[in-house]
């Protein structure tokens, strides 16, 4: 890919270099900048913003990213927030309580989720400048150049690779002018955060001229509304007020209008995924790769997902001991799993936003719910529990290509009769063989990139003992079976870890930030 767009005046630009350059510090940003400095890569996280979103965006954690978060010990950080075991599907009631340690939606300010992820990278040692706008890059085979505007000038940073992380109104996705097809917004929902009034609470309630959701929380009272019919015109910023306490009014017949509003957005049923994840040397993650309605609050868990995804596979490649493939092994799998999302939630708007006519498949959908098969395809898809990825070898285990379950095992090994879950195996970022009593006979070991444990798991556990799993970074079966001599074992391990070292030292995590490199 060539893609030059830089600003002739950068030439006097204060010089950084870094071998991963993140642009944007969002929920994807910050967690793609924890998983490459857990990998032993140098990171530069760019972001336009003083700090983290001070908007009452996002609020919804999903139990795959709960997972995601105890796998690297980040949970005691977060605490404990409010759970809500049903979410809704359309504004269709669907509980969420599948086999997870953290089932349901966790309700976390974005603001919160950031604030962890900034301090998380900061303790591995990222790099992170705030108040830095990109204004032009330049993508050849060897690396990438991005120019930025920062408080004290201009900056000029080169890279390995660049990642944007930039959102929905992406600027390295159109300087790199990747095809985002799709469709615009056709339907619409206000949103404001109001003090001062009071509303009863809706709960997505259809009324003849339009949707109402509202609570109260604290003081303040949300509302969300939609009219129907009305054509979605193009914003230059947030609505007005008055837009949204008219619209509320002719909806519910409520008046708002005396209210103080703290924050305002409008959002709309945009459906655009980006052809390819990969660009060479710059990739994509979160919604800079695919815009859509935020429907039950999957776009930042897909985007937390997506970077999860890609962390350890990009540190691989920059490390030098990654595997062909490995890398383009993240467009494959998120790009697939991003289609999935977005389907589901186009399925979600017409269910929520149709109008009249919509009402007879709701009907049928709210009795489908009830059978307990449905029910858990949708909130396996709602809750990212439900992602199978190829694992190739060792696909006929019915574990394999998910996500390794949360477990309690019993060491049998080193540190024998210790206690252990299976989400603290993870804490490092290493591959895991995970040995259940298959046998250590001809055990092949790849150095530090796999850690190998032998346990034996709890009565009840959703593991088997005498099974052995060969586990990612990112907590995905990569193989299964029942014997750790299998030859199959053995091309897992060079299709994800790469060729056997056994000197290879654990990647070394610096507290020195790429910015002072």
């Amino acid at each position: 890919m060539a893609a030059d767009h830089r600003d002739a005046a950068q030439d006097t630009a204060q010089a950084l270099r870094t071998d991963v350059l993140v642009v944007g510090a969002g929920p994807a940003g910050l967690m793609l900048a924890c998983e490459l400095r857990l990998g032993g890569a140098e990171v530069l996280v760019l972001d336009e913003r003083p700090g983290p979103t001070t908007e009452s965006r996002a609020s919804t954690l999903h139990a795959r990213t709960m997972e995601i978060l105890d796998s690297r010990g980040l949970l005691d950080v977060l605490g404990t927030p409010p759970c809500e075991p049903r979410g809704h599907f359309g504004g269709i009631g669907l509980d969420l309580t599948l086999p997870s340690s953290h089932p349901g939606q966790w309700k976390v300010p974005q603001r919160r989720t950031e604030e962890i992820l900034q301090d998380r990278a900061a303790a591995l040692g990222a790099g992170l400048r705030r108040c830095h706008r990109l204004t032009g890059l330049s993508a050849g085979t060897d690396e990438v150049t991005a120019d930025a505007l920062g408080p004290d000038g201009p900056v000029r940073v080169s890279a390995r690779y660049l990642v944007g992380c930039d959102g929905e109104d992406s600027t390295v996705r159109r300087l790199v002018g990747a095809a985002f097809p799709g469709s615009d917004a056709r339907r619409e929902l206000l949103r404001a955060d109001v003090s001062g009034v009071r509303t009863a609470d809706r709960r997505f309630q259809r009324l003849p001229d339009g949707l109402a959701i509202s609570a109260t929380r604290d003081d303040v009272t949300r509302v969300m509304v939609h009219e129907f019919g009305r054509p979605v015109g193009r914003r230059s910023g947030a609505p007005e007020f008055a837009e949204v306490a008219d619209t509320w009014k002719r909806v519910t017949g409520e008046d708002i209008s005396h209210g103080v509003p703290l924050w305002i957005n409008a959002f709309g049923d945009f459906d655009r995924q980006l052809e390819r994840y990969r660009h060479g040397r710059v990739l994509f993650a979160g919604d800079a790769a695919h815009q859509q309605m935020p429907s039950g609050g999957q776009a930042l868990n897909l985007g937390v997902q997506d970077a999860f995804n890609l962390g350890w596979k990009l540190a691989a490649e920059v490390r030098g001991d990654a595997p062909e493939g490995l890398l383009d092994s993240y467009h494959t799998e998120r790009h697939a799993v991003g289609a999935d999302v977005l389907a589901n939630i186009r399925a979600q708007t017409r269910l929520l936003l149709g109008g009249p006519e919509i009402e007879p498949v709701r009907a049928v959908l709210a009795g489908l719910v009830a059978l307990d098969d449905v029910r858990i395809r949708l909130a396996g898809a709602v809750s990212g529990l439900s992602v199978r990825y190829d694992p190739a070898e060792g696909g006929g285990h019915p574990l394999s290509g998910l996500r390794l379950p949360p477990a309690e095992l019993t060491r049998t090994g080193a540190g024998s009769g210790a206690a252990i879950r299976t989400p603290e195996l993870l804490r490092d970022g290493r591959g895991l063989l995970l040995d259940l009593g298959a046998g250590a006979d001809g055990a092949p070991a790849w150095g530090a990139r796999v850690e190998r444990v032998t346990a034996r798991p709890a009565p009840g556990s959703p593991l088997t003992a005498g099974d052995a799993l060969l586990v990612r970074p990112d907590g995905y079966v990569a193989w299964a079976g029942r014997s750790t001599g299998d030859p199959s074992l053995r091309s897992a391990l060079r299709r994800w870890f790469g060729e056997p070292d056994r000197t290879r030292t654990a990647p070394h995590h610096s507290t020195e930030t790429a910015a002072e490199r």
